[in-house]
């Protein structure tokens, strides 16, 4: 249903999310998700086993917890912008990152379910961006307080990857891939 999707305004997101939206540099945030996940698969699918458990200082999380982070935070992504999109006008919580990481286990999960679990909710939420008419994206929620449009959750899932994937470039994988 979507076709072109513009940029979202400053106003349909909180400053926070500037990090991550202005990362995006694609005016076409569905064709950027797609592509982006090809990439980011093709990148981490060469990582070793022993490497995916790499952490690059004591106290921070491993390649998988990145990885399992990622999932997790799109995932909560892409319900927000569900609700919103669907008009749901209930306000929802944030969540704290920190706090998902030792109950999720990722270093005990096969590095490649993880790759497949991360492909898959990408896929997913592909399809699902893909169904939204004009209006949907240009829906509004509140979640952790703060306003935000579909559109703006988009390109924050996009932001996000490339936040991350660019940690893992230059701080955890510089020397082994």
């Amino acid at each position: 249903m979507s076709t072109h999707i513009e940029r979202p305004g400053p106003d349909e997101y909180a400053p926070y999310y500037e990090k991550y939206v202005g990362r995006v540099t694609s005016d076409d945030v569905v064709r950027t998700l797609g592509a982006q996940i090809e990439t980011t698969l093709a990148f981490l699918q060469v990582v070793s086993t022993e490497d995916s458990l790499r952490r690059y200082a004591p106290g921070k999380w491993s390649v998988r917890e990145v990885i399992g982070h990622m999932i997790d935070t799109e995932r909560i992504f892409a319900y927000r912008a569900l609700r919103f999109a669907r008009n749901d006008r209930t306000e929802l919580p944030g969540f704290e990152q920190d706090d998902y990481i030792p109950s999720a286990h990722f270093d005990e999960r096969p590095w490649h379910d993880l790759l497949a679990e991360l492909e898959f909710v990408r896929g997913a939420n592909i399809l699902m961006f893909r169904g939204l008419d004009a209006a949907a994206w240009l829906r509004r929620g509140v979640a952790s307080g703060n306003e935000m449009s579909v559109r703006a959750l988009a390109y924050s899932i996009a932001g996000h990857e490339l936040h991350h994937m660019e940690i893992l470039r230059t701080r955890y994988l510089a020397l082994t891939v």
